[in-house]
């Protein structure tokens, strides 16, 4: 799930894979690992994407639609 929303979400923003891996300071090769989802990011690295692409963490996992099941507020 985190791959392609990874992918969809920086298309959407009309970023390519060098973009992304010029903003990370990481290889083209390491980010296209990402998308391929041969790789996983480390915390600090995942943060970095949710900012750089203006969503949450939950949503570049998937999990935006269990939030809205269980109607759970971020201020809690």
């Amino acid at each position: 799930m985190f791959n392609k929303r990874l992918r969809e979400m920086r298309m959407e923003r009309k970023l390519t894979q060098q973009n992304m891996a010029d903003k990370l300071d990481l290889s083209l090769n390491a980010y296209q690992k990402y998308e391929q989802g041969e790789r996983s990011p480390s915390f600090d690295c995942l943060v970095a994407i949710a900012d750089i692409l203006d969503v949450s963490l939950d949503y570049l996992f998937g999990r935006d639609e269990f939030i809205k099941a269980h109607e759970v507020s971020v201020d809690e």
